[in-house]
């Protein structure tokens, strides 16, 4: 994920970093994400099919376990606001979340993060910006539960416990450890890493 230049129209007041993430929304081709994280908009290419693979694999445990009912849904691409700037926000690749969560609408198409149990990121060519800055973003929003899988590296991360800008808990499965994750999140879910990685790694 890079940072974007921003340019402001001359006429009138500088326009807000959350106007100009819009208008360059509106402006890339279709699939480009654009989010605001620390204060500085980045853009997301669009995702290429063994992400898109691995993001499919991911939801199925999920599903399974009965996470999408009556209690809570599982949905990709749900924009969270992120109370770390007055105008950040994300839209990670997976989310579980309240199922009353269309009551608790923020800003810009967004959801408040107190109706989010889980948020979890497929890496991209921007992984670092899942394993550091969306860590801290996430953490201060004290999302309960961030689970990262690390394609680049091989890996599922699992963070619970959010303090300031921080989880106190982070713990890192290797293929043939199965994810088991905090049953606070609704249901009881684990994760078969091999499967994962597997599915998200690209063709040489």
């Amino acid at each position: 994920m890079s940072a974007a230049a921003v340019e402001h129209p001359c006429d009138g007041e500088p326009e807000s970093l959350l106007d100009s993430a819009n208008r360059l929304s509106e402006q890339l081709p279709p699939g480009y994400r654009v989010e605001i994280i620390g204060g500085v908009i980045t853009v997301a290419p669009p995702l290429d099919g063994p992400h898109a693979n691995a993001l499919t694999s991911l939801m199925i445990p999920f599903l399974a376990a009965g996470l999408h009912g009556e209690e809570s849904k599982v949905l990709q691409g749900i924009g969270l606001w992120l109370p770390g700037g007055p105008e950040d926000y994300a839209i990670p690749d997976l989310a579980v979340v309240d199922a009353d969560f269309d009551d608790h609408r923020a800003e810009n198409s967004t959801y408040d993060p107190a109706v989010f149990r889980l948020v979890l990121e497929v890496t991209s060519s921007n992984y670092q910006n899942d394993l550091r800055h969306k860590v801290a973003a996430y953490a201060y929003a004290k999302i309960p539960v961030y689970v990262i899988l690390d394609r680049r590296h091989g890996r599922v991360h699992v963070l619970t416990e959010p303090v300031g800008g921080a989880y106190d808990r982070h713990e890192v499965y290797a293929p043939g450890q199965p994810a088991v994750l905090p049953a606070s999140i609704g249901a009881e879910v684990t994760l078969d890493v091999a499967e994962l990685v597997q599915a998200g790694r690209p063709r040489p």
